[in-house]
């Protein structure tokens, strides 16, 4: 299986991977009690995700907003960008001041945020099949395929962990791609080459790609 055909948004996400994230955010609607899984949820919210992206009455340029509004709505608060920004910085996180924490997951979460946002009008009927999912205490993973509508398959892989009794996206695998190992790359070969705070100056920038091999020049 391969995603040579699939489009890949400016940011380096395979569009049809929004569309899976969108889909597996709206786990948070579910109630985790009266599910046994992580994947049990997810699949109990497709319908609701697949309503906004296929309602026609949001589909027109004039109701972009809107469309951003509910999604956000129901995708941002299943991301633990607290724990994807850690993880991202890696071993240069704990050199760091709390106040230099703190903008460093600001800037991060609108790094993702602007990554999701710029590819909303990517939907165009792709497919999601779920094949897999694992759970070891408070972590999970939930393995799915995305079908383009001519048939080209993407992998998409979610690491989530369970806070304050929900499942939280902390990280996410595309074609076998880290989004939060790539980005650490990213960010370590700018502290290497320059500084922590020439980092946070290209971040304000958006100089980093999701799942790119190098940061835009």
């Amino acid at each position: 299986m391969g995603t040579a055909n699939i489009g890949r948004s400016t940011t380096g996400f395979p569009k049809a991977t929004f569309i899976a994230v969108a889909i597996f955010a709206l786990v948070g609607t579910a109630n985790f009690a009266q599910a046994a899984t992580p994947r049990e949820e997810i699949q109990s919210s497709v319908e609701k995700v697949l309503a906004i992206l296929k309602d026609p009455s949001l589909k027109p340029e004039g109701k972009r907003q809107e469309r951003i509004t509910q999604l956000r709505q129901v995708i941002f608060p299943k991301f633990d960008f607290n724990e994807m920004a850690r993880r991202s910085l890696g071993a240069d996180w704990q050199k760091r001041t709390p106040e230099q924490q703190k903008e460093f997951v600001k800037l991060f979460t609108d790094l993702i945020e602007t990554s999701y946002v710029n590819n909303l009008d990517s939907y165009n009927g792709e497919k999601v099949a779920f094949t897999g999912d694992k759970q070891d205490g408070e972590y999970a993973q939930v393995d799915t395929k995305i079908t383009s509508n001519k048939g080209d398959d993407s992998t998409v892989s979610y690491k989530l962990r369970q806070s304050d009794g929900s499942w939280k996206i902390y990280d996410v695998v595309i074609e076998n791609i880290s989004i939060v190992n790539n980005y650490r790359s990213q960010f370590n070969r700018v502290i290497a080459r320059s500084s922590f705070d020439d980092l946070l100056r290209q971040m304000r920038e958006k100089r980093f790609d999701a799942v790119a091999s190098k940061s835009k020049s």
